[in-house]
């Protein structure tokens, strides 16, 4: 049997062209309550829906940056929330061009037998959610895999599990016309160099592509949200440029022409890092025949948390500072970005979190 082609298979291709086009990119908005409450904690404002949909609603609608998103990753409650005057969230990302999201994935628990490995839960009942959530307006989903390097990590069965646990949710979703973004995140956690990273990107993502090929994903369909290949996080940094050498290597190596982009999230890197990153790659003379974009969650909105503060006026400032790094990443897509959105305060300090939970 060869890939996919149910009643979905034109739109999803479509849609997941469309989320790659260049000069656009991905906000990853898709905290669960738990974590967005640990953002909103750092610049002392409560966990309440009210301050959550605040939040949100200063991003979705901060004039310009919609013009620079192609898909915003929502979490359940956000994608049947409204704005203050009581506009649906996924009417104002419509009306902006922008293909709204939902995060499906359960979180992560440890996998048996492993040194604290993990394999993510959610496929029970995954089919009705995703039917749902393709009513409610979401085009897309994600679903994060967390793997980590160690001295014998990742053990095969990780891999092996988390590959074919991300290939199920693909399906799933592929048949209730979201498109899925497989995302295998491999931890920045650790004293590692490059190299290691390199080696087991490489080997993680191989073990992806072989378990969604096996089950009949139709990949144009698709979207990959990788790490970028960099040292860990205890070892000496290296220049974009070589993380950009590294990282298209590795996906060149793996990521079939196939899928139409690959959507990088920034794994805890500051908000400067990862545009530089990222601009890198795009300015690498090489093979690509994927469009190289953005799914920042954290490096897309630290700067703004920072400036806002939860405070109403601070609002206009704060949303001055989205658009900053709205417009950084959209340029670093191109390979254009020039560095000037490094200014912003909060644009340059790491958002490294130790073992990283959503």
């Amino acid at each position: 049997m060869s890939a996919f082609r149910g009643k979905y298979a034109d739109e999803l291709i479509a849609n997941a062209a469309y989320i790659g086009t260049p000069g656009k990119g991905i906000l990853a908005a898709d905290e669960s309550t738990g974590t967005i409450g640990k953002r909103l904690a750092s610049i002392n404002v409560e966990n309440v829906e009210s301050n959550r949909r605040a939040l949100r609603e200063l991003l979705f609608c901060t004039p310009g940056s919609l013009e620079c998103l192609s898909g915003v990753i929502l979490f359940e409650e956000t994608l049947y929330q409204k704005t203050a005057s009581g506009k649906p969230f996924v009417e104002v990302l419509k009306e902006g061009g922008v293909l709204p999201g939902i995060k499906v994935d359960k979180g992560t628990v440890e996998l048996a037998g492993t040194n604290g490995e993990t394999t993510t839960q959610g496929l029970d009942g995954l089919g009705e959610r995703c039917a749902e959530y393709y009513n409610a307006g979401a085009r897309f989903a994600k679903w994060r895999a967390v793997l980590k390097i160690g001295p014998n990590e990742p053990s095969e069965l990780a891999i092996h599990e988390n590959a074919y646990g991300l290939a199920r949710y693909a399906s799933i979703c592929q048949e209730n016309g979201l498109v899925p973004i497989v995302e295998p995140e491999i931890l920045v956690d650790g004293s590692h160099d490059i190299d290691r990273c390199a080696y087991v990107t490489e080997r993680v993502l191989a073990a992806c592509y072989k378990a969604l090929n096996d089950h009949h994903v139709l990949l144009e369909g698709t979207l990959l949200k990788p790490n970028m290949v960099t040292p860990g996080s205890d070892s000496a940094k290296v220049t974009p440029e070589v993380i950009a050498e590294y990282t298209v290597r590795a996906l060149q190596r793996t990521v079939p022409a196939a899928v139409p982009a690959i959507v990088f999230l920034s794994g805890g890197q500051s908000e400067e890092e990862a545009t530089r990153n990222l601009n890198a790659m795009n300015q690498l003379k090489t093979k690509k025949p994927w469009s190289l974009s953005f799914s920042f969650g954290r490096a897309l909105q630290q700067s703004t948390l920072k400036t806002w503060k939860g405070k109403e006026e601070n609002v206009s400032a704060a949303q001055a500072a989205f658009l900053s790094r709205c417009k950084a990443n959209s340029q670093a897509t191109l390979g254009t970005y020039k560095g000037d959105a490094a200014q912003v305060a909060g644009a340059s300090e790491s958002l490294h979190v130790k073992d990283y939970k959503y």
